[in-house]
């Protein structure tokens, strides 16, 4: 495994572009829940009370039952959008010409631009050690410099991701959609992952490097883990992780779980992941 460069090969201006691409594929689900308002989606009529608005009369109803009614439909509710994303070493190590770290960051900007579309708040939570904490706002300005600021690649960070979603869990007054993207090496993640489901709508990609999914050729070789630096040696043949270990537990939990492997084609993927969840009405629980 090598390391990757300080950036990825995108300039700013490309790395923009690229984030745009990603916002205008991607829609992370509805998040619509039976507000009653000036929407789009016919709900019920009632009876006309005092200063209603006129062109909201249900003109049928009333000529039918001989009492004014109006027509009331459904507002959609944006809900707040916490990405929270791995800044540690773990993530910044890679085989190929884009890490999962780079994937992280320009996933999360795609993400962030769609949300803002929406008109969704977005707020940014880095799960290393940098301390960037933007709280949800509908700032363009903010996700930008957020952006410039993550793609400045750290290799000796280690993941906060427990500790962060441990203090979501505690300040989180309402229902959110809370993202991770991230390689899970964190080992409490899950635990500190699954009271958040309960009460929040919440979404991991989990981004791989194919070298940590298969073989890496013969021979035995000598290497350290990223994040503490303990050394281990081990065989090529060996494969170091099982791909599919967090999914059932996170879905057990009724966490959307999504694996990424940066050595394939998977913004298609990942389109019609959100797509599904928008189908079924994921985000208005």
């Amino acid at each position: 495994m090598t390391r990757p460069p300080v950036h990825d090969a995108l300039d700013e201006r490309q790395f923009m572009l690229a984030v745009r691409r990603l916002a205008d594929s991607l829609s992370y689900g509805s998040d619509r829940s039976n507000f009653l308002g000036s929407g789009v989606e016919y709900v019920q009529s009632r009876a006309y009370q005092p200063g209603d608005p006129v062109r909201s009369i249900d003109w049928r109803l009333t000529a039918r039952t001989g009492r004014v009614h109006v027509k009331e439909y459904e507002a959609p509710k944006r809900l707040p959008v916490y990405l929270l994303v791995d800044t540690s070493a773990s993530m910044a190590v890679s085989s190929r010409p884009l890490s999962k770290y780079a994937w992280a960051v320009q996933l999360a900007g795609g993400l962030a631009l769609a949300a803002l579309n929406r008109v969704s708040p977005v707020g940014i939570l880095d799960c290393g050690e940098r301390h960037i904490d933007l709280r949800p706002s509908l700032s363009r300005s903010q996700v930008h410099q957020w952006l410039h600021a993550l793609r400045r690649v750290r290799f000796d960070e280690s993941t906060t991701l427990a500790r962060r979603l441990r203090q979501l869990d505690a300040i989180l007054p309402q229902n959110t959609v809370l993202i991770v993207l991230s390689d899970l090496h964190d080992p409490d993640a899950l635990d500190a992952l699954k009271p958040l489901a309960h009460r929040h709508d919440c979404i991991v990609l989990e981004l791989r490097d194919p070298a940590e999914t298969g073989s890496l050729g013969g021979g035995i070789f000598r290497a350290s883990e990223a994040e503490t630096g303990d050394a281990f040696v081990a065989l090529g043949r060996d494969r170091w992780m099982d791909l599919h270990a967090a999914a059932a537990p996170l879905r057990k939990a009724g966490i959307d779980h999504l694996l990424l492997l940066t050595h394939q084609t998977f913004v298609a993927r990942l389109r019609l992941f959100l797509r599904k969840r928008d189908h079924l009405g994921r985000g208005s629980r």
